[in-house]
């Protein structure tokens, strides 16, 4: 068994799937995740957003698009005005969903997962339906029942045991060799949706080659491989042809967007490796990713944007000793919010997190549990393994660079965005 997963802007339009049926042609037992088409999630986060508001009638507005959208690659791809029963049963769903306006703010992160995992359902199903219309048969497999992770909306961690028994026998009941599966999406233990963080599809592939004890498994994109900077912002971006798991790690943590940082644990407890290819040309070989691979020789810049710096002190001068750690970090913890760096010295503790829904409640909080805090927002975290001089002076001076960490292997800066 193999598992490939392609993401949203390899199947965003009637040719990405056509390129997608010519990519698995030929394979025989492979297991295909899908994540939601484009920028649906973007736009269902506007349908959530909506519903927030008490607002159907911009949600219905926002789903009129969504399924404008959807219905013109349905049509591309069976070549005339065609509908699928199972994709207009979902967006009925969606609609009587958010329809009822019962939105209450406790519940914001399940309704949150409740409404964007309709466009990997419904992706799936378009992918699904028109692999079996041009004779490659295969199974659509519902992840909510067949991926199960704790309880917890909007970055739920999946629970390989008890996930391993439900997917095991939703393809022993489904049968034959060739499966469908959505990218990013889970079930609760309480039978609700949960997402698995934004860019989870490859999570989710990661879960499913460890539970089948995958060849390999393969992430489709854009670019020929893993580069070794954005080429969007870093214009002599290269790519680095092989990278073992520690190296994926450390990258992934950094936030650089090869891949999520959940995926390398469960191929690594397996030894599966990992192929990052280009959906654009099959033949390229990519970039190979497995333990044995050697160690990154050249710089690997990863720039982090939307992110907020928290400088944070006891109001009483008191040293910021482990009791006032555990203060705050719990307090991070229970407002769902990231840190990506941490800089203290003997007063106060700077923390460089993600920009969240929840961030100022985090620091209202702090401030009640006895804290000062200064927020400053438009920061970005720039990290660079395996700096040189002449990256070091380039990056980590001038009036916007607001900390500065060096090891021997790499530099973080947190900065003004420019």
């Amino acid at each position: 068994m193999k598992v490939y997963k392609f993401g949203g802007a390899s199947v965003k339009n009637a040719d990405g799937v056509r390129n997608l049926r010519q990519i698995i042609d030929g394979e025989q037992q492979l297991f295909i995740i899908v994540s939601a088409m484009g920028k649906t999630t973007n736009a269902l986060e506007r349908v959530f957003a909506a519903a927030q508001q008490h607002n159907p009638a911009a949600a219905q507005t926002e789903i009129d698009q969504i399924r404008e959208y959807h219905a013109a690659i349905i049509s591309d791809l069976w070549q005339e005005s065609h509908q699928l029963e199972h994709v207009e049963a979902q967006f009925a769903d969606l609609e009587a969903f958010v329809a009822a306006n019962n939105y209450k703010v406790e519940e914001a992160e399940a309704w949150y997962d409740r409404i964007v995992a309709y466009g990997e359902l419904i992706s799936t199903t378009i992918v699904s339906e028109y692999l079996n219309h041009t004779g490659l048969k295969n199974t659509w497999i519902d992840m909510r029942q067949a991926i199960r992770t704790e309880q917890r909306h909007k970055d739920a961690e999946v629970d390989l045991a008890a996930s391993t028994p439900l997917l095991k026998a939703a393809l022993q009941e489904a049968g034959g060799s060739i499966f469908v599966g959505q990218g990013f999406i889970g079930g609760a233990p309480d039978g609700t949706t949960t997402t698995l963080g934004r860019e989870g599809s490859d999570y989710s592939a990661a879960v499913v080659a460890n539970i089948l004890e995958a060849e390999s498994m393969a992430v489709w994109k854009d670019v020929d491989g893993v580069l070794n900077a954005d080429p969007k912002i870093f214009a002599d971006a290269i790519k680095i042809p092989e990278l073992n798991y520690i190296d994926t790690i450390e990258l992934a943590y950094s936030g650089a967007q090869i891949i999520h940082p959940r995926t390398i644990k469960p191929l690594q407890n397996k030894n599966i490796p990992l192929y990052v290819r280009p959906f654009g040309d099959k033949h390229k070989p990519g970039t190979a990713i497995c333990g044995t691979s050697p160690k990154v020789e050249v710089p690997i810049l990863i720039l982090k944007k939307d992110q907020v710096l928290l400088v944070i002190r006891s109001r009483d001068f008191s040293f910021v000793l482990e009791e006032k750690f555990a203060t705050i970090f719990s307090l991070l913890e229970k407002y769902r919010v990231k840190v990506h760096l941490i800089h203290n010295s003997a007063v106060d503790i700077g923390v460089c997190v993600d920009q969240s829904w929840h961030i100022d409640e985090v620091v209202e909080a702090l401030r009640e549990a006895n804290f000062d805090v200064q927020k400053m927002v438009d920061m970005e975290l720039l990290t660079i393994r395996g700096y040189n001089d002449e990256l070091r002076q380039k990056y980590s001076t001038g009036p916007h660079v607001l900390i500065k960490q060096m090891s021997w292997e790499s530099m973080r800066i947190v900065r003004k965005k420019a």
